[in-house]
């Protein structure tokens, strides 16, 4: 397990230099509904802003993009992933590079339960 989390470590430092916010936050919300297990998440504009590493002003626009194209509905720090396949195009290879890690290092049982209790 150990692995895994130096692996995304690695993987969001690389993230952050090369990648749009919106397709960070893409993959962070992907991330937190693999992780928690439900498309409900609750993050404040300002907790985002700092896990991004960017202004709550910069999370607020593009939370409004990722609504207005359906992928998400946001409220009062209330998220509800509405598209996940969606948001994997939008998200960054980051995303798909990082659950392939915790794939090959925790066993396709994990992704298996992820997706089943996402269905």
């Amino acid at each position: 397990m150990r692995q895994a989390v130096y692996a995304q470590a690695q993987q969001s430092a690389a993230c952050f230099a090369s990648h749009s916010v919106q397709a960070r936050l893409c993959r962070w919300l992907l991330r937190a509904r693999d992780l928690s297990g439900s498309d409900q998440l609750q993050f404040t504009q300002e907790y985002l802003g700092q896990m991004l590493g960017v202004r709550r002003s910069s999370v607020t626009v593009v939370a409004r993009t990722l609504q207005a194209a359906g992928l998400i509905r946001y409220a009062r720090g209330k998220i509800r992933i509405l598209d996940a396949d969606g948001l994997q195009e939008g998200a960054c290879e980051c995303y798909a590079a990082v659950r392939a890690r915790y794939e090959q290092l925790l066993g396709t049982d994990y992704t298996r339960r992820i997706d089943a209790t996402s269905a």
